[in-house]
């Protein structure tokens, strides 16, 4: 490539020659000062970014970090507050089931001792002055709450046992004949030696005789199950209701007999009607208490079921 220079200071033209290799430096001189400007430009802009943009940016990050914080520690602790007042509400509940478990106790005849100590602080009563509330921590809190999953423990265990005491010993009152099976009185001929109506000599009452008219209904005594319908010379027509534990209540001198051997029976369910059959000088029930299949005087349940018939009769 020719070029040539022309200026009033010169007297003629120069012509200067420049050769590919001249270009290839030239173009090369050119790229190193553009990249070169770039890099200049660039680190300058960054450099001003960092100091004027950055802090402001930082400033708000951490701001909104702080805030996010501080609202979480809010929650957490606004839970936990909550979380410590439900605590208090079951230990009071807690302490409501002691006294509850205290007294079922001494209706099921089981000593406090007998129950654990765990389960036996009823009376502790607690009170006094609010001074300084802190609320609780969480580890405070979680042993709390660990602490009343024990009391807990043990205190369902305790009502267990008073259930299982309770449940036995009335399955056994609902075993024992007390429970009158006419409502009448039954002092017509009690247990013991007497005189025999028909003979007139001195004999062995085996039962009581509850003066009725005929066709009144007859009550089973206590829940069992039938074991015996017999018509018999002396009884007449009689039902036997076995109770488990072989005691067995007898039920004679029956008009009609409305059960089943097998049937089983509830407390004051009709099993017969008064009548007067077998060796009987009218109508009346004759009630037997046996044990082992030894008559029994029936009048150590009879009287129970006196003094409380309504609950006898249940």
């Amino acid at each position: 490539m020719h070029i040539i220079l022309v200026s009033d200071r010169l007297a003629t033209a120069k012509t200067v020659v420049l050769t590919g290799r001249h270009m290839a430096l030239l173009a090369t001189a050119l790229l190193v000062i553009v990249i070169g400007l770039a890099s200049l430009i660039s680190y300058l802009t960054v450099r001003h970014a960092a100091e004027i943009q950055l802090p402001f940016l930082q400033e708000m990050v951490q701001a909104t970090a702080a805030e996010n914080t501080r609202a979480s520690r809010e929650r957490v602790r606004e839970n936990l507050n909550a979380m410590a007042v439900r605590l208090g509400e079951m230990q009071a509940q807690v302490m409501r089931l002691d006294s509850m478990g205290e007294r079922l106790a001494g209706l099921a005849g089981i000593k406090r001792q007998d129950i654990g100590p765990a389960a036996t602080n009823a009376k502790d009563g607690r009170g006094g002055p609010l001074q300084q509330p802190t609320p609780l921590s969480p580890e405070e809190l979680r042993q709390a709450v660990e602490t009343l999953s024990h009391q807990l423990e043990a205190k369902t265990d305790a009502m267990s046992l008073m259930e299982s005491q309770l449940l036995d010993e009335r399955i056994r009152k609902n075993k024992l004949p007390t429970s009158l099976p006419l409502e009448s009185s039954w002092n017509a001929s009690s247990f013991g030696w007497r005189v025999d109506p028909f003979t007139g000599e001195a004999d062995l009452h085996t039962g009581v005789d509850f003066p009725a008219e005929v066709g009144i209904p007859i009550k089973a005594a206590a829940a069992g199950v039938v074991v015996n319908v017999e018509k018999h010379a002396a009884y007449g027509n009689f039902v036997d209701v076995d109770h488990g534990d072989d005691l067995v209540t007898r039920y004679a001198h029956c008009s009609k007999v409305l059960v089943q051997p097998g049937a089983l029976v509830k407390r004051g369910q009709i099993v017969a009607e008064v009548g007067s059959t077998g060796r009987s000088t009218g109508p009346h029930l004759h009630f037997e208490v046996r044990i082992h299949n030894v008559a029994q005087n029936p009048n150590r349940f009879l009287q129970a079921a006196a003094r409380s018939p309504k609950t006898a009769m249940r």
